[in-house]
């Protein structure tokens, strides 16, 4: 889903045998958000923040306590999430601030909606940003650090471009070529096409 004033992208991972879901950065349309989880006659299981950044959080408290589920980010985002002025959701009109329930250090694995995932910490967009990677699917959900043919902006509090490059070429980079990349901005892309396009890189 392609939510809120910067075209955010919001995925919903669902597990097809049990129904249960995840939520990957829930933008600014809890409504909207909600409406096609019961489309999709989906369990919601927890919330994955990649990043504090407004436009990832937006409706990340509306579906915590909507479906009384918890909310996971990296542990180095905390003061992130909890900072209007970091998390410039004051600059944008917006103001607020999340506290995640689980805060998850580099390379730690969760289990959850019956997928094992490997949290990343790939910091650079934020101080604390991450990256989410289920082995079994060859997916990475990859927030604001990597894009298609292009990185995240490091212009923004906390931000570095030589700390977002190192980890991109250090944790995502070494993982399979075939893997599906899905940004939070844009179209979605593979490791082998940015291993040979992107610029940044």
């Amino acid at each position: 889903m392609v939510l809120g004033q910067v075209a955010t992208n919001c995925y919903l991972a669902m597990n097809e045998n049990t129904g249960e879901l995840l939520i990957i950065d829930p933008a600014d349309d809890g409504d909207g958000i909600r409406r096609r989880i019961e489309e999709l006659d989906g369990r919601p299981a927890a919330v994955l923040l990649t990043h504090g950044h407004f436009d990832h959080i937006g409706a990340a408290e509306e579906l915590r306590t909507a479906y009384e589920i918890p909310i996971y980010a990296m542990e180095a985002e905390a003061q992130v999430l909890s900072s209007m002025q970091l998390n410039l959701s004051r600059m944008f009109g917006c103001p607020l601030t999340v506290q995640a329930d689980h805060l998850l250090k580099d390379g730690e694995q969760i289990t959850l909606a019956g997928f094992s995932i490997t949290a990343y910490h790939t910091p650079g967009h934020t101080q604390g940003g991450g990256c989410y990677y289920i082995p079994a699917e060859r997916v990475l959900f990859s927030g604001d650090t990597l894009f298609c043919q292009s990185v995240g902006r490091s212009d923004f509090p906390t931000g570095s471009m030589s700390a977002l490059v190192r980890s991109i070429k250090e944790k995502l980079m070494v993982l399979p070529e075939e893997t599906d990349v899905y940004p939070g901005h844009n179209e979605k892309t593979t490791i082998g096409q940015e291993k040979r396009y992107n610029p940044f890189l």
